[in-house]
């Protein structure tokens, strides 16, 4: 027999011999952790701040090991490399070595795995055999080998090269609501993009199923592997186009050893700003548009104005406000070129300095002991408050923002190269904010900076709640008879504070608007609008970003069809293209379809090019229905029989959902878990499915005729795709019958 004969898959006694071995070393470090953890805890946050900090410090090391250690469990070892020097090497998720420090697990991250991916029989390198591990559980079930050098291979015999192959396995399996991870199975392409440099701002562009974001995932991974010194403090930022989408990836990172990822979406961007509202992509695109910067500078720049002469009362004391002096004081406070807020710090001293003079003038005999005085009788006269916030307004973002919103006339006034109608679409009195908004209240927020009534609100609160947790520990020890001295309700109340979970440099990023990540990854990029980016690039002044996305599938007006006419601007040109060309997830036939429908929408602008890994059988289904709900419902029946497990999402306008939800018996509420979900295009973004019905296609189709949400739609299966329509089809779909 040779090499390249097919053999019966029968897994070598030495690889589950090996496998054990390295289960029982990592149950060995969990083991070691644990213990090192609850001796950490049990010294309590007692003794000097630098021990407590030392302590702390040592104790979140241990969660993270023990954490990491915990998600690695599932399919540690995957993969095998025989060497040409005879050495061997596996390959899993983390690495591990044993006692004497010897390696008996390389991490897929490391230089000396690269080769598992990389590798080629034209290319091989040092490399003679690669071996793919199928593990269930901590029980190999299945091996296969590529052989690369069949000159150099010592023992034909010991070949297997049966069974369907890790990658097409993968391909193949049912989806379970939960994206997995592709470490065993990386491909060459995707490889590079995943290793590429730190440095500068990576464009992955790549059609429907070509893995964009498990490479981006598997990016992160990897970038905070190789850098950890550099980005251990800052964090990585993955920014996603829903909800949904980061819990359908919400595993990936932990199983590839990774937590200290900040998963957002733009709605959530802002700490304290809930974004769940519903407008028009018409208006959506206006709020996006670069312009807004301009406009809301404007806005804030208006709230800083020179009053007429007026008296001032202060007691028995008339006063004046002299526009010169406050002219005088607003350009002293602009100087510093300080955001709003804490440039009325200066105005405000300016000013009260000024008053100050005239008071002194106006009472004959002051010292200079009395001048502290005399400028706290100016600061709590009422008439001196009201004229100073008339001439530069305290404000918050979301309250500038909305000032805008519901008045016509300062709307008017900062944007007056917004035409009267765009200004009109804008209007409303109240209302929730829609992720459309949160750009805009950031790039405010950036102008305006901390509210300090605010900040002094929440010291309050903090003082109060200080105050309560003492008195619950007062509580505690007089009920327990544990007081007379032995502990303080103040000492008691520390150790309840530090009791709790601990912050993370992930959990404290996600709470501070201004913190900088030392990399961000966004998905589905091409969504973003211009005041979008402007929010991403201030969160990363380094420009190191990994930009993931398709310009075929943009949905939006406010997206993107050109990356350069989108990042040349902010960017400089200082950026750099990949692109991935084979769609590992979307049978041939479904996507030839969808290709031809998105042609023919917009001729100039076609999908780009990819190749489909899989030809599946009957794939493609089209069925014409008297009512559209009817066989919306006898279509998902007859897949689900068909399908026998596995996940089907069924994709309509947004419109027909009310009447779906109880035609078809599922929640709202999406859960990725459940057997059948329902979604519009946009929330189908970056998801998979076995099997997608498909609901009336021509009306996914936007105002411009770009095929964006149908394209999208049409390419989220990895089985079938079941068009059901009552109306006409799509050109490009009507020709498939």
């Amino acid at each position: 027999m040779t090499a390249t004969e097919p053999t019966k898959n029968i897994v070598p006694f030495a690889e589950q011999t090996y496998l054990d071995a390295v289960y029982a070393r990592l149950d060995e470090l969990r083991e070691h952790t644990t213990q090192r953890l609850a001796q950490v805890r049990r010294e309590g946050p007692s003794g000097s701040p630098q021990n407590r900090s030392e302590r702390d410090a040592f104790a979140t090391l241990y969660e993270d090991r023990l954490a990491q250690l915990d998600a690695v469990e599932d399919r540690l070892v995957f993969g095998r490399m025989d060497l040409r020097d005879g050495g061997r090497r596996y390959v899993g998720r983390i690495g591990l070595s044993d006692d004497d420090h010897a390696p008996m697990l390389t991490d897929w991250r490391a230089p000396a795995a690269r080769a598992f991916y990389q590798a080629t029989a034209a290319n091989p390198g040092d490399l003679i055999l690669r071996r793919h591990l199928q593990t269930r559980a901590r029980t190999v079930i299945a091996v296969e080998d590529d052989v690369l050098d069949l000159d150099a291979l010592t023992d034909a015999a010991e070949v297997n090269l049966s069974g369907e192959g890790a990658l097409l396995a993968a391909l193949n399996a049912q989806r379970t609501g939960r994206m997995g991870d592709i470490v065993a199975t990386i491909q060459a392409e995707q490889d590079a993009v995943i290793r590429s440099d730190l440095d500068g701002v990576l464009v992955v562009q790549g059609g429907p199923g070509t893995g964009k974001t498990a490479v981006a995932l598997h990016r992160a991974a990897y970038l905070l592997y190789a850098h950890r010194q550099r980005l251990e403090r800052s964090g990585v930022l993955m920014i996603g186009p829903s909800r949904v989408f980061l819990r359908y990836i919400e595993q990936v990172l932990p199983s590839l050893g990774e937590t200290g990822v900040v998963a957002s979406t733009m709605a959530d961007l802002v700490p304290g700003v809930s974004a769940r509202g519903i407008e028009s992509d018409r208006v959506a695109e206006i709020k996006g548009r670069a312009v807004w910067a301009r406009i809301i500078g404007s806005a804030v720049r208006a709230r800083q104005r020179v009053l007429p002469e007026r008296e001032l009362k202060v007691g028995s004391v008339r006063l004046t406000l002299r526009p010169a002096e406050v002219r005088e004081a607003q350009a002293r406070a602009r100087r510093g070129r300080a955001p709003h807020n804490l440039a009325r710090v200066t105005f405000v001293r300016q000013m009260l300095t000024a008053l100050s003079r005239q008071y002194s003038e106006m009472v004959p005999g002051l010292g200079e002991d009395d001048h502290m005085e005399v400028l706290e009788e100016l600061r709590s006269a009422r008439d001196v408050r009201v004229a100073l916030n008339l001439c530069w307004m305290p404000l918050s973002a979301t309250g500038l923002l909305a000032d805008l919103y519901a008045k016509p006339h300062r709307l008017a006034e900062a944007a007056p190269m917004l035409t009267a109608a765009e200004r009109a679409l804008l209007e409303r009195a109240d209302g929730e904010w829609t992720p459309a908004d949160v750009p805009l209240i950031d790039e405010a927020a950036e102008l305006i900076g901390a509210d300090e009534e605010a900040d002094r609100a929440r010291a309050r609160e903090a003082e109060t709640q200080r105050a309560q947790e003492v008195e619950y520990a007062r509580e505690v020890l007089e009920a327990s008879g544990a007081g007379g001295g032995m502990v303080s309700a103040e000492v008691l109340a520390d150790r309840f504070a530090t009791s709790g979970p601990r912050q993370t440099t992930a959990e404290r990023a996600y709470a501070d608007r201004s913190w900088t990540y030392g990399h961000v990854v966004v998905d589905e990029a091409q969504e973003l609008s211009a005041m979008a980016w402007r929010a991403l690039l201030r969160r990363n002044p380094t420009r190191s970003m990994t930009i993931v996305g398709d310009v075929s599938q943009t949905s939006t007006r406010a997206g993107t069809s050109d990356w350069g006419a989108t990042l040349d601007g902010p960017l400089r040109g200082r950026w750099r293209l990949a692109t991935l060309t084979v769609n590992y997830r979307t049978p041939s036939d479904i996507m030839d379809a969808a290709r031809r429908v998105a042609t023919a929408a917009d001729p100039e602008h076609p999908p780009t090019p990819v190749t489909s890994a899989r030809d599946v059988d009957d794939a493609l289904a089209i069925t014409r229905v008297d009512d559209l709900t009817t066989g919306l419902r006898a279509a998902v029946e007859a897949e689900r029989r068909m399908l026998d497990g596995g996940r089907l999402a069924v994709v309509a306008a947004r419109h027909r959902h009310a009447e779906l939800f109880a035609a078809l018996e599922v929640s709202p509420v999406v859960d990725l878990t459940d057997e059948v979900v329902l979604l519009d295009p946009a929330g189908s973004k970056g998801l998979e499915f076995d099997v997608v019905v498909l609901g009336e296609p021509a009306e996914l189709m936007p105002e411009s005729d770009r095929a964006g949400d149908l394209y999208v739609a049409m390419t989220r299966p990895t089985r079938r795709l079941h068009v059901v329509h009552h109306g006409p089809l799509p050109e490009g779909l009507a020709d498939v019958h």
